[in-house]
């Protein structure tokens, strides 16, 4: 009934329901996502401990059972096909494992009852160690020890398996007491499941806000996204253009200063150098006569005067600057091409370029206004669309559904705990009679060991001892009388949950038991899959059990699951897809029409034109450098100077000696107020000529360059700026339609895949199957069989060593006799001799007594009646 009523549910929610996971999509920040939906039932069972030991039996049961799940057998069974007169040697074999041990455990009921019969007669007449007398052997203590151990192992391996029963009892006992809260989370959350869906529908269709928010924000920001997309690509054609032209006309202005700079030190420098020409002759004059004086004709003073005379050529060698050309025609040039502003010129083409956003803004402001307008209105009708599909309606009779099977289950649910609790007190008295048998043997143990004797003779022990032994014939006793019992309840649970656990759970576990429903024409003679038959009224699809329950499993949606788009488009229901024409069609309206940029007007273009044909890398920059790079003397008159005045000094006093002194400082005089400044000006001119021409170094190249791609640019411009701006303008139109597309692609893929998300039902499919019929029920019986079979099984080696250790026990009625050899009393050590006969001591005495006594003692003792044996047996 719960397996039925699990598919019926599952087939029940086959049109609406909601899921419960979200679903998120992120383009360019845009997110949809549904709001999540909590579940009481958990989609898994953990057995805890126990499921080890479960784990156990089903490897065991696999072992007893190890034939494969009979498909065909089932499919026969269900199309009615099956004569078991003529095919039941297919279940034999498969049943063969559970029939063996079935057949043994019978044996077992049967034969139990019979031995023990049989072994009580064989004991009363005195057979079976039912005589009260124990030989003597020199084997006994070793045989007591290994009596002892045995039966101490076989009753703990006994209470392991009566563990395992109450555990098991107790288990199944209070997992059917958690079935009611099982049910009622697993209806309770088929009922969220539909109460949901309306609001959710809802939900989905007022995600629509998302992508027409979005789209507003964009319109707002027209100028930013459309304007500068446009800017961004005009930009790595036109700025290195323009910066050209920018970095060209700030040269111009740099080479006219460095023009007027030289040309004004070169002037200086031709009449700075035609000054110090005139000094130096003068003084060279001078110096000449001063040499004339009479005083040089002296002997001593000749050398010196010749010597100075011939040095004094040196002042002739002065450089001459008058060769250098003047630059004021290229400084004319330069300040009629600076009278064109072009670093004006290309400021202007940048605020061109920098004002086409707010062209773009201006442009369409109209168009967004509209756009709005049509977007509101497209939200308005998809949310009236939730009003023309009848959800409440269907969703109405599914809650009805629900609510007569959960009625139904509550209905029978006291009976099925009611007999549960018969069952549970069957298996605890079955539980409690082997434990009292367990106990019995326990206690028999504990006191036949404690009160154990070892110098008393058989007949002397103690009554702890003695009480031992009885209780483990007790033990014995109750053995016989009830292991027949619990081995039928173990057999008839055996065969039940054996069966049960590799026909209905195995195979449900491993989706076989769905392969043999999705078998074609099972169910129904005229339906392919009978699922798709029943769903969709089409029995030709290929729908199956196993792909319903493995997708619901996988939580996915019951729309795609179960294939409603064969009776059910939701896609048009929710007619949102014809609104995008709309948008689209608007958007194409968008006209933006951007002015053709001009970079540079004619009179900048001249103005280049004539830059390069201005000559200016066409000085003759070797000559100004060769000329710069030269003292203006060659001589040093530091030097010079100073030498005459050194020679001077060796002159004897007088005017010759005192003019010389002169003119030496005159020469001084010369160098620092004359040469001196001429050298720094032909530095500085050196300088500025250098850097003159590396800058206009390959200046018609770099101009030519500059007005080539100029010329591409600006050709640029008129060709491409028009396809450039609609390109952009089509770029926006579709990023605004991406926005609805992707709502679109998350309405249809929610729809598909997420909408009516069926994890609920299928948890409510293995809560009925998998949790409530295997684990709460199928397991537990599994583990109680295994354990009581196990604890039953080990009374038979049990029974064994009792009854052999309880002879070491109790307190024995008779006892063999030795007597003294007299001719050997002068031996150290007596000799022992068994006496063929035991006497038997009359029962008139308090505690029996056995004594050693001579042969012929015993012979008398043996010749008495029968009569006067007191022989006692149990």
């Amino acid at each position: 009934m719960a397996l039925l009523l699990g598919f019926l549910l599952l087939l029940g929610l086959c049109e609406d329901t909601m899921s419960e996971e979200p679903s998120s999509s992120r383009p360019d920040g845009l997110e949809f996502h549904l709001p999540p939906t909590s579940y009481q039932t958990s989609d898994s069972y953990d057995p805890g401990p126990a499921g080890f030991f479960f784990q156990v039996v089903r490897l065991f049961v696999h072992i007893v059972q190890p034939n494969a799940f009979p498909e065909d057998i089932l499919r026969k069974i269900i199309q009615k096909k099956f004569d078991l007169s003529k095919e039941y040697d297919k279940i034999i074999y498969y049943e063969i494992g559970i029939i063996i041990c079935a057949a043994l455990g019978l044996l077992f009921v049967i034969l139990m009852p019979l031995v023990g019969f049989f072994f009580c007669l064989c004991r009363c007449c005195n057979k079976c160690g039912g005589e009260m007398h124990q030989r003597q052997k020199k084997s006994g203590p070793f045989l007591k020890k290994y009596f002892t151990i045995s039966l101490l192992v076989t009753c703990v391996f006994i209470s392991i398996g009566i563990i395992y029963g109450f555990a098991a009892n107790q288990y199944m006992r209070t997992r059917v007491e958690e079935t009611r809260k099982l049910s009622e989370s697993n209806f309770n959350d088929l009922r969220t499941l539909l109460n949901v869906v309306p609001g959710q529908i809802d939900y989905i269709l007022d995600q629509f806000t998302h992508p027409k928010e979005k789209a507003f924000d964009d319109l707002d920001n027209i100028n930013s996204l459309v304007g500068d997309s446009i800017y961004e690509r005009l930009k790595p054609k036109v700025l290195p253009v323009l910066k050209d032209i920018k970095d060209l006309a700030k040269d111009m202005k740099t080479d006219r200063d460095a023009l007027v700079q030289v040309n004004t030190i070169l002037t200086d420098v031709k009449h700075a150098s035609a000054y110090l020409r005139t000094s130096l002759r003068d003084e060279k004059t001078s110096m000449e006569q001063t040499l004339t004086d009479p005083q040089c004709s002296l002997p001593a003073v000749a050398p010196t005067c010749s010597s100075i005379r011939k040095s004094l050529s040196v002042l002739d060698d002065s450089a001459s600057f008058d060769h250098l050309p003047s630059l004021d025609g290229h400084i004319t040039q330069l300040d009629g091409l600076l009278q064109t502003d072009l670093s004006g010129l290309v400021q202007k083409a940048n605020e061109s370029l920098s004002n086409i956003p707010e062209e773009v803004q201006n442009q369409t402001r109209d168009f967004v206004t509209e756009f709005k307008k049509t977007l509101n209105s497209i939200q308005s009708d998809v949310k009236n669309i939730s009003t023309k599909i009848p959800i409440q309606k269907t969703l109405s009779s599914f809650v009805r559904y629900i609510n007569n099977s959960e009625d139904y289950i509550l209905h029978y649910l006291p009976t099925m705990e009611e007999c549960d609790s018969y069952r549970w007190l069957a298996c605890l008295v079955v539980c409690c009679l082997l434990t009292l048998i367990l106990i019995f043997y326990l206690l028999g143990l504990l006191c036949g060991t404690l009160g154990y004797d070892q110098n008393a003779t058989p007949t002397r022990r103690g009554c702890v001892s003695n009480t031992g032994g009885l209780l483990l014939m007790v033990g014995v006793g109750f053995s016989f009388f009830f292991s027949w019992i619990v081995m039928t309840i173990v057999v008839l649970t055996f065969v039940a949950g054996g069966n049960m656990e590799k026909l209905v759970c195995e195979p449900y576990r491993n989706k076989k038991l769905f392969q043999v429903l999705d078998t074609p024409y099972l169910l129904n003679e005229d339906w392919k899959y009978y699922l798709s038959g029943l769903v969709l009224n089409k029995p030709d699809v290929n729908l199956t059990f196993e792909q319903v329950y493995s997708d619901c499993k996988e939580n996915k949606g019951l729309y795609a699951t179960l294939k409603l788009d064969h009776i059910y488009n939701i896609s048009e229901q929710l007619n949102i897809t014809k609104h995008t024409g709309d948008i689209n069609s608007n958007l194409e309206n968008m006209n933006i029409r951007i002015e053709d940029i001009e970079l540079l007007d004619k009179t900048g273009m001249k103005t280049l034109m004539d830059l390069r044909s201005s000559g200016i890398d066409d000085i003759d920059y070797a000559a100004y450098l060769n000329t710069t790079e030269r003292s203006p003397m060659r001589v040093n008159l530091i030097s010079f100077a100073n030498d005459i005045r050194r020679k001077a000094n060796q002159l004897p006093s007088g005017h010759l000696k005192t003019s010389l002194k002169s003119h030496a400082d005159t020469l001084i005089d010369i160098h620092q107020n004359r040469v001196a400044p001429l050298q720094n000006s032909v530095s500085t001119m050196n300088k500025q000529m250098k850097g003159l021409h590396y800058r206009t170094s390959g200046l018609k190249v770099r101009v030519s360059t500059t007005i080539f791609f100029l010329n591409s640019t600006q050709d640029f411009l008129t060709s491409q700026l028009s396809e450039i701006v609609v390109e952009e303008s089509k770029q926006f139109g579709s990023k605004i339609i991406s926005y609805f597309e992707r709502y679109l692609q998350w309405v249809k893929m929610t729809i598909t895949q997420k909408f009516a998300a069926c994890k609920p039902a299928a948890t409510a499919v293995d809560s009925a199957v998998n949790v409530f019929l295997c684990s709460y029920i199928v397991d537990p019986l599994n583990l109680f069989w295994f354990g009581m079979g196990k604890a039953t099984i080990l009374l038979l080696p049990a029974v064994i060593f009792a009854v052999k250790l309880a002879k070491y026990f109790r307190r024995m009625y008779s006892e063999d006799v030795y007597e003294d050899d007299p001719v050997n009393k002068v031996q150290s050590k007596p000799r022992v001799q068994t006496v063929p006969r035991v006497q038997t001591v009359p029962m008139v005495q308090t505690v029996p007594m056995v004594q050693t006594v001579p042969m012929k003692n015993m012979r008398r003792a043996n010749s008495r009646s029968r009569a006067e044996q007191g022989t006692q047996t149990i």
